[in-house]
């Protein structure tokens, strides 16, 4: 009998509940991770331990209460999806699992089951389509850790990113269907944001943020996160012929009082109104799952920050989640990465 290959998709993570004692312990694990907030492991722990989650938790409990549905945290609902979605047209010749980087189910767990199943080879999968150290970066690290224990490493492929992969774009604009486009004043693709800090750290060229470096691609910033975005963005809008004047690429959730990568998100909400921009359209394609900020931060934060200000509209472009077509991509990204052609796609 042939051995499997092995699918690891894995996403950010999600509370158990969205209790308050959950919320707390899910903040304490993210938090700390050095590749997240990448301070002195000390000073990491005293921030996070005793001013950041101690004033954040309870707040960001009640977002989650808003956001929590019948069948549970959308992160995992949809993540459940995917999974099973992909493990269908994969066959039998591959056995996917879900973990989540943080709480569970977690990535020790999914890759012990892929070494019960005795898979060939593991392909790393993160949900994430531009690199960030603080994610990728850290699902990599992780996965690390615990196969450095296995007597026998199966062979390994990590995907790192796919900003601008056709799949990718393709599910985006599959998303963007149902909506008039013609009727909106201006586009925004908003991205999680990253201390600036974070992303020099990257450079190895010294030209890091300097004026418009992250908007023409090239061998320098290749695998720079913010860069990808813009790849990412120039992509989509090119592919439903958005025009470069009509739209702006801008990044969200900021965390604390140093200066992170920019335009921020909501100056532009308030720079589009100054412009008479009242009809806005919002792509969040740093994320492939509808979460906590792009639910509640864009669709109900941001929405009505612009209503307030005097907008009239502001809608956002649905997460991927298990639509049909980011399946399809997933399986095509897999297909593109395994180090040897599979009898499964040949079919």
């Amino acid at each position: 009998m042939n051995q499997r290959t092995g699918i690891l998709l894995v996403n950010l993570g999600t509370p158990k509940t969205p209790r308050p004692k959950d919320v707390y312990r899910y903040l304490n694990e993210f938090l700390t991770d050095g590749r997240v907030i990448d301070l002195p492991w000390l000073k990491r722990q005293l921030l996070v331990r005793c001013i950041i989650v101690p004033f954040r938790y309870k707040q960001s409990s009640r977002l989650y209460q808003q956001l929590w549905t019948a069948e549970g945290s959308p992160l995992l609902v949809h993540g459940i999806a995917v999974q099973s979605k992909l493990q269908m047209i994969l066959g039998e010749s591959f056995q996917v699992e879900l973990a989540m980087r943080y709480q569970n189910p977690s990535i020790e767990e999914g890759l012990e089951r892929l070494k019960l199943a005795n898979v060939k080879e593991i392909v790393i999968f993160p949900l994430f389509p531009q690199y960030a150290s603080a994610t990728t970066g850290s699902v990599h690290q992780e996965v690390m850790k615990h196969l450095q224990q296995w007597q026998n490493i199966p062979t390994l492929t990590f995907i790192n990113s796919y900003p601008d992969h056709p799949g990718l774009v393709e599910a985006f604009c599959e998303r963007a269907k149902q909506y008039d486009l013609s009727i909106y004043d201006y586009f925004l693709f908003s991205f999680h944001g990253l201390p600036e800090r974070q992303v020099r750290k990257g450079d190895s060229t010294g030209k890091c943020l300097t004026e418009n470096c992250c908007q023409v691609i090239c061998s320098d910033n290749a695998f720079c996160y913010k860069a990808q975005c813009y790849r990412t963005a120039k992509a989509i809008a090119s592919k439903l012929r958005i025009k470069l004047e009509q739209y702006t690429v801008c990044f969200q959730s900021r965390l604390g009082k140093e200066t992170w990568i920019q335009p921020y998100t909501s100056d532009l909400l308030k720079d589009c109104l100054a412009k008479n921009r009242k009809k806005i359209l919002v792509f969040c394609p740093a994320f492939v799952c509808d979460c906590l900020e792009t639910t509640c931060e864009v669709s109900i934060e941001y929405a009505e920050e612009f209503k307030h200000l005097g907008g009239d509209t502001l809608h956002l472009v649905e997460g991927l989640n298990s639509h049909p077509v980011w399946i399809e991509a997933i399986k095509t990204i897999i297909q593109e990465h395994l180090p040897h052609p599979h009898s499964q796609f040949s079919q």
